[in-house]
């Protein structure tokens, strides 16, 4: 554009054209600031909506996470607006197409009742009067006519049992008196072992609330105890258990093979969220209460101890540098195929998800094979096509399922790309189980031994104190222990109150 010739010095035209050029020129201004602030609104509607769609994308990926595809407890299926599992879908498809009939099921076990020699026989008579008008009481009896045969609990109500101590005088002159049996304190009154183990079975072993425990109590026994009385049976049942307890922690820190998990449980003041963490053989079970940090997991007092393999999910601190004795990690392949099934659902037209889902199970199974066998390990020729499978699926969702930029700890990536990540640098400790049949592929015994506390939590709310909680999870250590040895729950907790606690067998383990 050529400049404007200058005005000639007097002339009006040229200064009122100068005038119009000036006012057009600050009208352009005008319009182009408009255009930037128009610009800049657009460009923030534009963050804004990503932001929503980003929300709105993870709310949808909340509200699909179930059993079946997280971590997420099975309990949590049947919450409003959650979709069941997919394996959950098609079996109640497949139930609902079937149309079972109620009842047992073929090649279901039976619990049938069989005619036995009864334990006590109750004779009745016929009672009124004949139809001719004679009292049926001094009717003849003819025999039993039919019998019928019921299984049932006696009537037990609380008894009051006196303990005489006799004193006795030998020939020699030495007098003796006889000493309190176990379980009878030195109190003139006091309630017995067996009323005090019922009380923390119900508690502990049942989950049954500390008021609804004195309830039952009272309602079945006719004996009437306090709340502060079972919170005594709590303390003094933890008290007799304790030295069982440290026991069980050292054999599962001597043993080749442990799993460990934790589990949030709402205990404290109100606000606060601890975790309980647990360390689980298929012959011991130890609780321990605390926050999900490392400082805890050393506080437990087994892993900084355990030189054995270690089972349990991805979870960062089981693989920390710190834990210099393991002999090696093994991840919960049933964590992992949780988390490939949800790779599944996020990019429904992938096939990777699904290859290392077949691969993964493949090996379980040939591992359940192997070791019902006896072998120990599984053949190369069985694991290795299928660990040929696992390996180019998790190549594929590495090259299908890119990372995004940024800083490691706080950049968000994703789904799954972190999970074939930790496949691909941690290949040994997601397979190390096919090389030893002793270590388990999955975690699901540790998952089993802390789901009751789930469910003493869904029952009781929140527990008040840290030290009572501790004591609760020191007797279901004794008490899950006693039963993976086949004893009875509430035969173990009368011994302990008698004072004679039961002892686990110590097995000689090598690695």
């Amino acid at each position: 554009m050529s400049e404007m010739p200058s005005p000639a010095p007097g002339c009006a035209s040229c200064a009122a054209r100068d005038g119009q050029v000036a006012e057009l020129a600050a009208q352009v201004k005008g319009l182009q600031d408009q255009v930037k602030g128009l610009q800049d609104q657009v460009k923030g509607l534009q963050d804004q909506v990503k932001g929503l769609q980003e929300r709105n994308a993870d709310l949808e990926r909340a509200a699909s996470r179930n059993s079946g595809n997280s971590s997420m407890p099975p309990g949590s299926d049947d919450l409003p607006g959650r979709k069941a599992p997919r394996k959950q879908r098609r079996a109640q498809e497949r139930a609902e197409g079937e149309k079972r009939n109620r009842g047992k099921q073929p090649g279901a076990p039976g619990a049938a009742m069989r005619w036995e020699d009864p334990d006590r026989t109750e004779d009745h008579y016929p009672e009124g009067a004949c139809g001719c008008g004679r009292d049926l009481a001094d009717a003849a009896d003819l025999g039993v006519a039919r019998s019928y045969q019921q299984d049932e609990i006696p009537a037990a109500p609380a008894e009051r049992v006196q303990h005489d101590l006799h004193e006795t005088r030998c020939a020699c002159g030495r007098e003796h008196v006889a000493p309190r049996p176990p379980g009878v304190p030195d109190a003139a009154l006091s309630i017995g072992p067996r009323l005090r183990a019922l009380a923390v079975y119900l508690v502990v072993f049942q989950h049954v609330p500390v008021g609804r425990c004195r309830d039952l109590i009272a309602d079945m026994a006719g004996a009437g105890v306090s709340a502060g009385f079972i919170h005594s049976c709590l303390r003094k049942a933890a008290d007799l258990a304790a030295d069982v307890v440290r026991l069980i922690r050292t054999l599962i820190t001597a043993a080749p093979v442990a799993g460990f998990d934790e589990t949030t449980l709402r205990s404290g003041p109100a606000g606060e969220k601890k975790y309980v963490h647990g360390a689980f053989t298929e012959e011991y079970s130890s609780f321990y209460l605390g926050t999900r940090s490392l400082e805890t997991m050393r506080q437990a007092g087994i892993l900084p101890d355990f030189a054995g393999v270690v089972v349990s999910d991805r979870y960062q601190n089981y693989f920390h540098e710190s834990w210099e004795h393991f002999a090696g990690n093994q991840a919960c392949l049933a964590h992992i195929l949780r988390d490939y099934q949800d790779c599944a659902e996020t990019y429904p037209d992938a096939v990777w998800p699904v290859q290392a889902q077949r691969a993964l199970r493949g090996l379980i199974h040939t591992w359940h094979a192997a070791r019902d066998q006896q072998l120990p390990a599984i053949p190369a020729a069985t694991a290795g096509p299928l660990e040929h499978e696992f390996r180019h699926a998790v190549l594929a969702g590495l090259a299908s399922v890119p990372r995004v930029p940024g800083p490691k700890n706080s950049t968000k990536q994703k789904p799954g790309r972190e999970l074939l990540e930790f496949c691909k640098n941690r290949q040994a400790d997601v397979l190390r189980f096919t090389t030893d049949t002793s270590i388990w592929p999955t975690n699901n015994i540790s998952e089993r031994g802390v789901r009751p506390l789930k469910t003493q939590q869904k029952i009781s709310g929140r527990l008040t104190s840290d030290d009572v909680t501790q004591d609760r999870l020191d007797i279901r250590s004794y008490l899950d222990t006693a039963r993976k040895h086949g004893r009875n729950a509430f035969a173990v907790l009368y011994d302990l109150m008698l004072g004679t606690p039961w002892q686990p067998p110590a097995r000689a383990m090598s690695p």
